[in-house]
């Protein structure tokens, strides 16, 4: 199946992808403004950004609900609201309290969307029979790239922080009309019996996307500032930072459309992992922007697909009638890892430095390696 057929089919889910995309892209470009704004060190800004991590536990949980409420309706209103939310870092983040508070909102808004969407690819997965969750996520990394982009020549232009978060709004906000999409009806009685679900399968590809996420968001939080203060690069060039990640990570969802038809998704995750790996120790040891650029990038490429494959390792090898549970709790594990690492991260770069904190990362990574051999996750296809 082709890329533009992909995207065509799951059209909706793309859009809410791309809101939250947008949302990261900025926050990311945004990071070393809102550090320096506040005033505080690398430990006490990594401890700020578990804000978003507890906004997201607690939202997570919520979203099942939300979805049987609103239905349809589900993913077009979490993106108004994420729409609005992404505007409060600007006019709120002026002290340290009142940018944990919106980071506290904007997290549990974004992981509303998160599940909602995350769950809906599955759902059209299931009903097509297609593999669909690779470009999704690729389109979520374009408008990362793009945000960061547009939010580092906003910088350089000498816009306030207020009106960069207020275009980043706006943009979310034009996602909204293509959102609306058909709901997959509930499981018949007799299959909604057995409310059990298998926890290790949950756990096993919960934790590799977790570790994925978690390498993907301390480069997302903290690469601007990895360039900016330590390899002596400015606005423009730290913002560059996250958009590489976010082009290559495209270009590696894309491209594992393609190669999830021929190998295993066990098999790409072990191979992936090797090149982020290598990817984050460049850019740990790099002597300029240049060779940061190009670790971070390697990384991106091979981050890329490690989420997306084991939400559709977890989709698959689930029963039909658990299949959005599942997909649900490995999102909540995964998405909370997401958010968690930038403040690890920061608590690593006070303690040792940024360069050593991004080893860190290379080893955080290599625990996918056996991860991907465990029984658990052993009856996939060859």
């Amino acid at each position: 199946m082709s890329i533009l057929s992909a995207l065509m089919v799951s059209r909706a889910t793309v859009a809410a992808f791309m809101a939250v995309g947008f949302t990261w892209g900025c926050f990311a470009a945004m990071a070393p403004v809102l550090k320096t704004r506040i005033g505080v060190d690398d430990a006490i800004f990594g401890l700020l950004l578990l804000g978003t991590a507890l906004g997201l536990t607690t939202t997570l949980y919520a979203a099942p609900r939300f979805d049987r409420a609103m239905g349809v309706w589900a993913l077009p209103l979490g993106a108004a609201l994420l729409a609005a939310m992404a505007t409060l870092p600007g006019w709120a983040g002026v002290t340290a309290p009142l940018l944990f508070l919106s980071l506290l909102v904007l997290g549990g808004f974004s992981g509303l969307l998160d599940v909602v969407m995350n769950a809906r690819v599955s759902e059209v997965e299931a009903r097509t029979g297609l593999s669909l969750m690779n470009v999704n996520h690729a389109m979520f990394s374009v408008a990362y790239a793009i945000s960061a982009l547009v939010t580092g020549a906003m910088r350089e232009a000498g816009l306030a922080p207020e009106a960069i978060f207020a275009v980043t709004g706006l943009m979310i906000l034009a996602t909204v009309p293509f959102q609306k999409t058909e709901v997959a009806p509930p499981p018949p009685e007799h299959e909604t019996g057995d409310v059990r679900l298998p926890l290790p399968l949950v756990a096993i590809c919960g934790t590799m996307v977790l570790i994925a996420f978690m390498g993907e968001a301390t480069v997302e939080a903290w690469s601007a500032l990895h360039i900016e203060r330590t390899l002596g690069g400015g606005a423009a060039e730290g913002a560059f930072g996250p958009a590489m990640l976010g082009i290559t990570m495209a270009v590696g969802r894309f491209s594992g459309q393609a190669v999830a038809a021929r190998l295993s998704e066990l098999t790409v995750i072990r191979i992936a992992t090797g090149f982020a790996v290598a990817g984050v120790l460049i850019a740990a040891a790099a002597p300029s922007p240049i060779w940061a650029y190009f670790g971070f990038g390697l990384q991106g490429l091979g981050v890329s697909v490690i989420g997306p494959m084991g939400l559709a390792l977890a989709g698959r090898l689930s029963p039909a009638h658990k299949r959005t549970a599942v997909i649900a709790r490995v999102a909540i594990i995964g998405f909370t890892g997401f958010f968690l690492a930038p403040a690890l991260m920061g608590l690593g770069a006070e303690a040792f430095g940024l360069r050593w904190a991004f080893a860190g990362v290379a080893l955080l990574l290599a625990v996918n390696w056996p991860l991907s051999y465990s029984r658990q996750v052993a009856p996939t296809r060859p």
